[in-house]
This record gives C-alpha cells, sequence and structure tokens, in this order.
C-alpha cells in the first residue's frame, strides 16, 4: 500500500494553497481551468439535487449504474467495482469511495410523509468491504465492519474493511473505537491531524484486538476537496503553506 507522501500530487498541493487563499472566489484568470486539470472540474459546493462529483470507472446506487445525475440519499447502497473511484455527497457528508467497496448508508426509518431528502439523518455507514473516505460535522453516528464498531461525533475519517480486519484513521475530530466481538477492547481517540491511526482485528486476544497502525492510502488534498463539496474547510491548516505528509512517526 502507498503511504501518503508517495501518493501526493504537487500539483493538488499546489490547488490547496489556492484555495486556501481564496484564487478561485476572487475570479482570477485560468484559475478554474487549473483546478479542473486538477481534480476534473473546480472543487466547490455541490449545487443543490446534485449527489455526484466524479465517477471514475463503475459504480452502482442500489443496484443501478451510477451517473453524474444520480441521487444518494440515507438508506442506499452504493457500490464499486474494482479499480473504480466514486466522490459524492449526501447532506452534509461528503465520502470518496475506492474500488471494490460495498457501503450501506443506514438511517432511522420514517415516515415518508413527514420527511424529505435532507431532513433524514444518517445514523450510521456500515462498510462491508472497501476503502472509505469521509468527513461530516456535528453529524454523530455510528459505524460498522467485520471488526470494529465506532462512534463518530463529526469529524473526517478514513476506513478500510476486510473481514479480519479494520483499518481506521480518525483525521480528526473524536470518535470512540471498540472491536465488535470483544467489547474490553475498545479507546477513545481525540485527533487534530491523523494523530492515531489503528488496526481493529478479529481474534487478538480479550482486551488486544485494537493496536497502532501506520498513516497510509489517503491524503489532505482528499479531505480538503470532499469539505469543499459541502461548503467547508479542514480544521488544519498547511505548515508553511506545503503539506508533505503528517509530521510524526507511528
Amino acid at each position: 500500500m502507498k503511504n501518503s507522501h508517495e501518493a501526493d500530487d504537487p500539483r493538488r498541493r499546489l490547488l490547496i494553497q489556492g484555495l486556501a487563499a481564496g484564487l478561485f472566489s476572487a475570479g482570477l484568470p485560468n484559475a478554474n481551468v487549473w483546478a479542473a486539470s486538477i481534480f476534473g472540474s473546480k472543487p466547490d459546493k455541490l449545487p443543490p439535487g446534485q449527489s455526484v462529483y466524479r465517477i471514475t470507472g463503475q459504480a452502482t446506487v442500489n443496484g443501478k449504474e451510477a451517473t453524474l445525475q444520480t441521487q444518494v440519499r440515507p438508506g442506499d447502497t452504493v457500490q464499486t467495482a474494482p479499480g473504480s473511484e466514486l466522490i459524492f455527497a449526501v447532506n452534509s457528508h461528503a465520502m470518496i469511495l475506492r474500488g471494490n467497496s460495498h457501503l450501506v448508508i443506514e438511517t432511522t426509518p420514517q415516515k415518508a410523509a413527514e420527511t424529505t431528502p435532507l431532513s433524514v439523518l444518517i445514523t450510521g455507514l456500515r462498510l462491508l468491504t472497501g476503502k472509505l473516505l469521509t468527513v461530516s460535522r456535528n453529524s454523530p453516528m455510528r459505524v460498522r465492519t467485520g471488526t470494529a464498531t465506532i462512534g463518530i461525533r463529526g469529524t473526517g475519517f478514513y476506513l478500510e474493511s476486510d473481514p479480519d480486519l479494520t483499518y481506521f484513521c480518525t483525521c480528526y475530530g473524536s470518535t470512540e473505537v471498540m472491536a465488535t466481538a470483544d467489547p474490553e477492547s475498545k479507546m477513545m481517540v481525540t485527533s487534530t491531524h491523523h494523530d492515531k491511526p489503528l488496526y481493529i482485528v478479529k481474534d487478538g486476544g480479550r482486551g488486544k484486538n485494537i493496536r497502532n497502525a501506520p498513516f497510509v492510502n489517503h491524503t489532505d488534498q482528499e479531505l480538503t476537496l470532499i469539505e469543499a463539496l459541502v461548503g467547508r474547510t479542514t480544521p488544519f491548516v498547511f505548515e508553511n503553506g506545503v503539506y508533505s505528509g503528517p509530521r510524526r512517526d507511528y
């Protein structure tokens, strides 16, 4: 697996500096063209009624092929083919679902007459397989994989799910991590910048199913992109205007 500094694109790094400096909102010549060359289109808040920002390869929503016109809502099931990627937003949540992933967006059943798509809250995410990067604010929910149950209190996080192993990084915010089969393996994490990535294993022994992990497979550029899709910015800033990966040892 690639580490974040290996996946980092210098053009994306420059784009983040441009976003922070307000170059695009200032309407400078060629700014939007520059952004589009990096991300495919200018990273900005999605307009009302649009869920999907970009599809690479093939993806489905509730078993139907996804397009740029597809609406993704609480309660939907989203899947990607191998080598594919789907970048989308649901209400105030924005996500990057990588290839060969199977995600269920959970919600509490409500009477249809009393709700609109924007009023239905996401109460949980279930990542059966695959890799997910997502951001939310002020939206408590529960995330489940084959080995982990994670309480989210409004944060950015990255998740990889296999039947016997979960990788989880609290990119920023607070989370409560527990091994599903071993309630004695639990941990509170408060992070400002990828401070404590974890592995949650299946058969590590009583009270020993949560272990330290390295920082892998996601970048601050991606977090900045998906925060922009829901009209927000990341809570961290780039040291000296340049990001080259978390500056710490794991």
